[in-house]
């Protein structure tokens, strides 16, 4: 008996120490804990390859979006000199308003809210229409970017992302 309770109090031991480690392997994956200052190398290194990299007029950003899947785009912007000067997480019912229409592009959307969950046309819009996840407390929602034909926001509309027993209940 007591052999067993041994190897049992070795595997819960084994197994914590699994969920330590990738507990700390996640952490190195968090965009808003690279500190401040940190070089692009640094950034890279500790996240990987961004899923976008865009020019600004003072500086550069690192976009890491978790779109489709996830919920969230952080954007790390360097100075000048390569060094991080700020991370922000973008998909964010408050930030979200921010989305200025009729003078956000396509572009102005790319830069700051990276590429889409998903790209739709319908009968009653003559252009696309870009779906972004996003998370609020009431729950999981979406915001979709109405674009033209010349790639010019016309209209912003915010909806609550469906269920998957409301998707169930329309294939029955």
């Amino acid at each position: 008996m007591a052999c067993k309770l041994r190897a049992a109090a070795r595997a819960i031991g084994l197994g914590l120490v699994v969920v330590v480690v990738v507990l700390l392997a996640g952490c190195s994956l968090m965009p808003e804990r690279v500190p401040l200052g940190a070089t692009r190398a640094e950034i890279e290194s500790r996240l990987g390859q961004p899923t976008g990299v865009f020019a600004l007029a003072d500086g550069t950003r690192l976009q890491y979006s978790r779109q489709p899947a996830g919920q969230q785009v952080y954007n790390l912007d360097l100075s000048p000199d390569g060094r991080l000067r700020q991370t922000e997480q973008v998909m964010d019912a408050g930030w979200l308003q921010r989305i200025e229409v009729d003078r956000w592009t396509r572009e102005t959307a790319l830069i700051n809210l990276g590429r889409p969950a998903l790209v739709e046309r319908v009968a009653s819009w003559d252009g696309d229409i870009w779906t972004y996840r996003f998370d609020e407390a009431n729950g999981a929602r979406q915001v979709h970017l109405h674009l033209d034909r010349a790639g010019v926001v016309r209209r912003v509309m915010f909806t609550d992302e469906p269920r998957l027993d409301d998707v169930a209940s329309f294939t029955h």
